[in-house]
């Protein structure tokens, strides 16, 4: 079985952040990565990113800046107010 779990190094052994079902003693591979693990919200926002690249790629013709700057210029209001509430919840 392959797991991925994360944990903290403290005081020279690796301690997981959540319960592994093994036996005592029982031996394991591990593979460290130290790269940032990621949030829900960062994780959203990755799956975000990847579902906008594919429906960029399967897109028979992608929108210049002009235009696409044209189409949101008819959206009535500001979204400012959004975008600074936005990032005060951070």
């Amino acid at each position: 079985m392959t797991r991925q779990v994360e944990a903290v190094y403290e005081n020279g052994a690796l301690r997981p952040m959540e319960p592994l079902s093994l036996t005592e003693h029982q031996r394991v591979t591990i593979t460290i990565s130290d790269t940032p693990v990621l949030t829900d919200r960062s994780r959203l926002d990755v799956e975000y990113i990847e579902r906008a690249r594919k429906e960029v790629v399967a897109m028979a013709r992608i929108p210049s800046l002009e235009e696409v700057q044209q189409r949101l210029s008819k959206i009535p209001g500001s979204m400012t107010e959004e975008f600074i509430a936005e990032r005060e919840d951070r």
